[in-house]
């Protein structure tokens, strides 16, 4: 990972470079504004989400290939950089997309730019064909993420105009001024409820002070005017959800895009005569000061766990953290007066002594946060690198040739997939909607993870879950057993201790692909109470009316409010279920394939895989209906008195279609370019030399 961050700044630095070159007329105030996006409060604060430092490297290519086509008249240009910055990351572009936008019309109204109503349709042309060059990853990525009701969360009410928190308000001022805090421990506003947001925007060495000095010296400048317009939708919920869809679900991930105009003020104040440095550091730490010492110094009431409260002084989380990060801002701006004393006199010194000042407290302070967020994480060398980057080898379990999940007891998000194993627990906000309807329909709460608690164990057996692994280094409270050796659910017995894990067994587990005798209407489903929905999912299928009239030949309908849901009860349904499954399933890169013998009538064969509308099934070679039960499953009909073969097949939904929009837009692109070479060359003087914008 190390080498590959190497890469991912260098390549940031390269991209910002490029934009901010046009800007300035000595190569190395570029290359100083390069240094600060890259190294900025976001990137480092983004190590954690490395794959954000793509949409960190093509931002800046984006808006160089905007200020080429508005300056030059460069053709394809700023097509290639749509389509670079779509393909790579649709969420962040998004972003792009409405800053481009605020980004056009205040240059535009500051008569920064001039265009024709020609050269802005094709300005347009290229927008347009830079998206439709991404359709084979943007069409399917569209269509998958539609099904997650989290998309639909606009902003409302008092909510759009106000943070809830008002602790955020000064999160987003204090990142702008200190270093970031690490994503999960927010230090300065504890009760901000804004971790793992991206707050981070701080200039390593400069701060605000170069800002604040473009903001002092320029009157009716057009990034003067963005700044501004970019500062106040920060504090807007509604405007900063702009970046995002307008999603009400605060995030800043946007902040790249405000620290790289931040980087562009900053070096252009460099070269400003206007400037007045002294006033805008003596700005810049008396602000700093002002964020620090009310934090610092404000008594609060703590309630202890006995009951009694106890004053202290200071509103931050971690006292000592929080001393390191006011020393590293305020030793960060005494660095940079030093660097500006040889400003005027030696402007050669003056770059080496700032690249090199940057690059000190870049190292510092992303040292400092790296090894603080370690500290809160899992012990590298005692669990992640021989228990799980070992991808389970020291495994071994029975009977490998029968496939089922596993459960992770309150372990680290992701673990199974460290060792390539099929499970329950998965951390990931892209998954079918089918999941996302199964789980709130049996009171779990899915969101960005898929974490069921103990008091859900049917779901286990619905969804052949053998194996539970539960970390032996764990304090009893996380332990599944207690003293007593009774477990946290119902049917498990302890296997063996492999790997660092306790495994245990559930003795109980049903394989992929049986039956039922019964089946449920979705309202009889609703009318159950949701804390045994979970259990009756054991007893009978979930069908939708449609599904009814298919299969109501086969299976009778239960008589849900007779349900018994005791342990015993449990244990039997799970027999009952067990007695009558798939003889073989086997899974592969396109689907899986099971081998299923039906007695004297039809049945009806359910598997515990999420619905999609692009799986499809056929039986003995012949096309089946997917019929979607329980609430987001799938199950198919086999015929009576056969021994069947069901296959399931897998095809992206849009991917075929998304390829030929792709296949057509480039040839369409292709054609764009030739024409407008040709046009160019026709007509010399209406192509405009490339000039520095100011």
């Amino acid at each position: 990972m190390g080498p590959l961050l190497m890469l991912k700044m260098g390549c940031a630095s390269l991209a910002a470079y490029l934009y901010l070159k046009r800007y300035v007329r000595n190569q190395n105030t570029a290359l100083i504004g390069a240094m600060l996006y890259a190294f900025s409060g976001y990137s480092i604060y983004n190590i954690f989400f490395n794959h954000f430092h793509e949409a960190i490297i093509f931002f800046p290519l984006l808006l160089a290939a905007l200020d080429e086509y508005m300056a030059a008249k460069r053709r394809g240009l700023f097509a290639l950089a749509v389509f670079a910055c779509c393909f790579v990351n649709y969420y962040f572009f998004t972003g792009m997309v409405a800053f481009c936008l605020i980004y056009w019309f205040v240059r535009m109204f500051a008569n920064s730019w001039k265009i024709t109503l020609g050269e802005f349709f094709w300005l347009l042309f290229e927008a347009v064909v830079g998206v439709g060059l991404t359709a084979v990853l943007l069409l399917p990525t569209v269509l998958a993420v539609i099904q997650n009701p989290r998309i639909d969360n606009p902003p409302q009410g008092w909510g759009a105009l106000l943070y809830g928190n008002e602790q955020r308000y000064v999160h987003i001022l204090q990142c702008l001024f200190f270093p970031p805090d690490i994503p999960a421990r927010p230090n300065f506003t504890p009760d901000s409820n804004a971790k793992w947001a991206s707050l981070g925007a701080w200039l390593p060495l400069f701060s605000m002070s170069g800002v604040i000095a473009w903001l002092q010296t320029q009157k009716r400048d057009w990034l003067k005017r963005l700044l501004i317009i970019l500062f106040f939708m920060a504090m807007v919920p509604i405007l900063n959800s702009a970046f995002q869809l307008f999603n009400s679900s605060y995030y800043a991930r946007w902040f790249y895009m405000l620290t790289l105009m931040m980087s562009l003020a900053t070096v252009r104040s460099l070269e400003s005569v206007q400037v007045d440095w002294k006033r805008s550091i003596k700005w810049t730490m008396g602000i700093t000061a002002a964020i620090a010492i009310p934090i610092a110094f404000i008594p609060q009431e703590i309630r202890n766990d006995d009951g009694t409260t106890t004053t202290r002084f200071g509103l931050m989380q971690y006292p000592d953290r929080f001393w390191i990060y006011v020393a590293i801002a305020f030793a960060s701006l005494l660095l940079l007066i030093i660097a500006l004393r040889f400003f005027k006199r030696d402007r050669k010194m003056f770059y080496r002594v700032t690249m090199v000042s940057v690059s000190v407290i870049t190292v510092i302070y992303a040292a400092y946060l790296i090894g603080l967020g370690k500290a809160q994480s899992y012990d590298t060398h005692n669990f992640i690198i021989p228990y799980s980057l070992n991808q389970g080898e020291d495994i071994d379990l029975p009977d490998s040739d029968v496939e089922s999940r596993i459960d992770i007891y309150e372990g680290m998000d992701n673990q199974a997939m460290f060792w390539q194993m099929p499970t329950i627990q998965a951390f990931h906000s892209i998954v079918p909607g089918s999941i996302m309807e199964f789980y709130p329909s049996i009171g779990v709460t899915r969101d960005v993870g898929s974490r069921p608690e103990t008091d859900v164990y049917g779901l286990r057996a619905l969804t052949s879950t053998r194996w539970l692994f539960d970390y032996t280094g764990d304090t009893e409270e996380f332990e599944f057993s207690t003293k007593s050796s009774d477990t946290k659910m119902p049917g498990w017995s302890f296997y063996d201790t492999q790997n660092g894990f306790d495994i245990w067994e559930n003795r109980y587990f049903i394989p992929y692909g049986f039956t039922y005798d019964q089946y449920m209407t979705r309202e009889q489903y609703d009318n159950i109470a949701e804390s045994s929905r979970h259990l009756a999912l054991l007893k009978a299928i979930v069908l939708e009316d449609e599904a009814v009239e298919r299969n109501k030949d086969i299976l009778t309908q239960a008589p849900t409010d007779s349900f018994r849901y005791g342990e015993a009860d449990y244990y039997q349904d799970c027999l009952n279920r067990k007695s009558d499954t798939c003889s073989t399933f086997t899974r592969d890169n396109y689907g899986f394939t099971a081998t299923y013998t039906a007695g004297a009538q039809d049945e009806l064969v359910f598997f515990s895989v999420p619905w999609e509308a692009g799986w499809s099934a056929t039986v003995n070679g012949e096309e089946a209906i997917i019929e979607k039960v329980t609430v987001g499953f799938m199950a198919v009909r086999v015929p009576a008195n056969t021994e069947s073969t069901i296959r399931f097949n897998y095809t992206t939904p849009g991917l075929k279609a998304g390829a030929l929009i792709t296949v057509g837009f480039l040839l369409l692109f292709a054609a764009y370019l030739i024409l407008m070479r040709k046009w160019d060359q026709k007509h010399p003087k209406l192509h405009r030399k490339a000039y520095r914008i100011k």
